[in-house]
């Protein structure tokens, strides 16, 4: 800690104003504690205790222990200095170094704290220690904190210097104090903080954290920061692992094709400061000469491995199949095999017998929830076949989800829907799907779901809707 001499304050005892440190209480002023009593009716005697304690503290406690740190010295006490290990550690070596016994050192600390036995005791010499630091993270304010944390848990860390903080309480071993910015940034994730604090988990090894933020970016990748230019900062082995999860949330399969080019497009546009249309990231991509697909470039190449963690065999519109063609961003054996596969589908009245796992190889439609509506909706067709995911409130926080299919005449089915895709005659459809939801509750991320189900969906009421439907309450 950095200690500051004391201000003199002028205080007004009875008829007479006299300078005083302000956090002295009349240490040797007997007249002005004379006049403070008749003033304010305090008994004196009462005062005179005070000061007798007071002054036994003040020999008790001294600053007996400085740190050389970060070009500063930082005046400590004894007994705080053991909430930290390596502080401890710098303290018994120093202690050592000048032929002192470091555990006959700790047995007199111990004693002196013990309430049952006050010896009298020798005043303790003064130790300096000393520190470097070499982590960037950690600046002088936030070292400040963390030594500040050494003397009472209530400090307030603010969150524009956790990082730091909790690099020093890394630093420090202080336990306590990492625990608690974990703890804080674990609640502060953010698209402006998600890449800086899964950075810091990963370097000092903080599980918690790293999970915490895999599970943020899984619901908010696509239909959050995906929008905006903090999408950029996402490294590149998260949003890999992020993509792979079963946990992922999009709204379709080709909304998170295209955050992906986003993100690509952003890495090698790092002047940029706000998010481009669609049609600029395709008309980019597009620019590249035509003899070669942009993933086998050399400047694509890198890219490689986020792509393989995609579904492309379920983007199923001609529209969205348009423009993966146009960008010429594939390699030509991935584009004939993702067309290969609907045609089979097709030509076997909507079979995918290119997908075997179904966690893995599902086609995913989501939507998202509010506090504002009651009955949520999405429709959904894949090979001539149409969907209806439906979500339903119930007074507060219960919730029900349910699909169904519709038939191809329904006039409920929205134009972009049915727009230039087939329909299929056949009465009866065996369809294996799972059902599942995602709620945050007190900060913490809660799934539920039906598990794997298979069912022959038909047209008529009694065969429509699917025959388990997923219930939860906040």
């Amino acid at each position: 800690m950095i200690l500051h001499p004391p201000r003199l304050d002028r205080r007004i005892s009875g008829l007479n104003n006299r300078w005083r440190f302000p956090r002295e209480p009349y240490l040797g002023d007997l007249l002005g504690l004379s006049q403070l009593s008749r003033a304010t009716g305090v008994d004196i005697d009462n005062q005179l205790k005070i000061i007798d304690s007071y002054d036994n503290l003040k020999k008790k406690i001294q600053n007996d222990v400085t740190l050389d740190c970060m070009g500063f010295k930082w005046e400590l006490h004894q007994p705080q200095l053991f909430h930290s290990g390596t502080l401890t550690k710098l303290y018994m070596f120093a202690l050592s170094q000048k032929n002192t016994d470091p555990l006959k050192e700790l047995e007199k600390f111990l004693r002196a704290e013990s309430p049952k036995e006050q010896p009298k005791m020798s005043p303790v010499k003064k130790i300096t220690i000393s520190l470097k630091i070499n982590d960037p993270l950690v600046t002088k304010t936030a070292f400040a904190t963390a030594l500040k944390s050494l003397y009472t848990n209530e400090t307030e860390v603010h969150m524009e210097d956790v990082l730091g903080v909790l690099a020093s309480a890394n630093i420090l071993q202080f336990p306590t104090l990492f625990k608690k910015c974990v703890s804080l940034m674990k609640d502060g994730i953010s698209p402006c903080t998600i890449q800086t604090y899964y950075l810091a988990a990963c370097k000092y090894k903080e599980e918690l954290l790293i999970t915490a933020c895999e599970k943020w970016l899984e619901m908010n990748l696509v239909p959050l920061i995906g929008k905006q230019i903090y999408l950029r900062t996402v490294p590149q082995e998260l949003l890999q692992k992020v993509l792979k999860s079963h946990r992922l949330f999009t709204f379709s399969e080709f909304d998170l094709l295209k955050t992906t080019l986003y993100w690509v497009y952003l890495q090698l546009n790092l002047r940029l400061q706000s998010i481009p249309i669609y049609e600029a990231v395709l008309a980019f991509f597009n620019s590249f000469p035509k003899k070669c697909p942009f993933l086998e470039r050399e400047l694509g190449q890198k890219f490689l491995p986020v792509f393989h963690c995609l579904r492309l065999h379920g983007i199923t519109k001609s529209k969205d199949l348009e423009d993966i063609k146009y960008i010429n961003f594939f390699p030509e054996a991935w584009m004939v095999r993702i067309l290969a596969n609907h045609y089979h589908a097709l030509e076997s009245g909507g079979d995918m017998f290119h997908a075997k796992d179904l966690s893995t190889q599902a086609i995913r439609f989501g939507l998202l929830i509010n506090q504002e509506n009651k009955i949520y909706s999405e429709m959904i067709g894949v090979y001539g076949f149409f969907f209806e995911i439906k979500g339903i409130k119930h007074g507060g926080s219960s919730y029900s989800f349910y699909m169904q299919r519709i038939k191809y005449s329904d006039t409920n089915i929205p134009t972009i829907i049915h727009e230039r895709s087939t329909v299929s005659l056949r009465q009866e459809r065996i369809v294996k799907y799972e059902i599942r939801a995602q709620s945050l509750v007190d900060g913490n991320w809660q799934e539920f779901s039906t598990n794997t189900l298979t069912q022959k969906f038909g047209l008529i009421k009694s065969t429509s809707k699917s025959h388990v439907s997923l219930y939860f309450q906040q």
